[in-house]
């Protein structure tokens, strides 16, 4: 159950690593460094919770978050971001300690890159052209602040309640499944 939950754990976190590449790994860190009662990062992960690593993330989570609510910034932003957000999402895959420790590291790190692309490929490259197609831009900033929101609670909930993560992970996909088919079966 516990490998179980931490994949849970692993899926959720590299998953909101593919909205925001940085609040993940800030969360991650934040909770390693204040409560290390409460989640523990093995080596070398573990350099997540370096109170400079901390620093570092919150400027980092800063710029994306404002590069994110212009609409010219942003599409240069997602451009960037296309090699940061699944590299953040494999770290933040194979730091999640109960998963790093039980799963092969190559095959953690690969599967928080496929995640985490994904996310950002959806994000980038169907809602928001989409959002910005539809509003004349103007949704760009309250769709962005909803995906922060959506990227701190999703890393949250992946590390206390890694369960109800996983129970959202599988929804999502099962729904967005069911989305895709019937949009190919519109276009067709």
């Amino acid at each position: 159950m516990e490998l179980l939950l931490g994949v849970f754990s692993a899926f959720g976190l590299s998953a909101s690593a593919g909205v925001n590449a940085y609040i993940p790994l800030l969360v991650v860190g934040a909770i390693a460094h204040y409560l290390p009662n409460t989640f523990q990062l093995n080596e070398p992960w573990s350099l997540l919770a370096n109170a400079w690593i901390l620093i570092l993330l919150c400027v980092l989570v800063i710029i994306e978050t404002l590069a994110d609510k212009f609409p010219a910034v942003n599409h240069i932003n997602d451009l960037i971001q296309t090699f940061i957000r699944p590299a953040a999402g494999a770290i933040a895959f194979a730091a999640s300690a109960k998963v790093i420790t039980d799963v092969n590291p190559l095959i953690a790190l690969a599967c928080g890159l496929l995640i985490a692309g994904g996310v950002h490929v959806t994000k980038s490259a169907v809602i928001r052209p989409m959002v910005s197609a539809t509003t004349a831009g103007a949704g760009n900033t309250p769709v962005s602040i909803a995906e922060d929101v959506t990227a701190t609670a999703v890393s949250i909930l992946s590390i206390f309640v890694p369960i109800v993560m996983g129970v959202i992970l599988i929804m999502f996909t099962i729904i967005f499944l069911w989305w895709w088919s019937r949009r190919k079966q519109q276009t067709a």
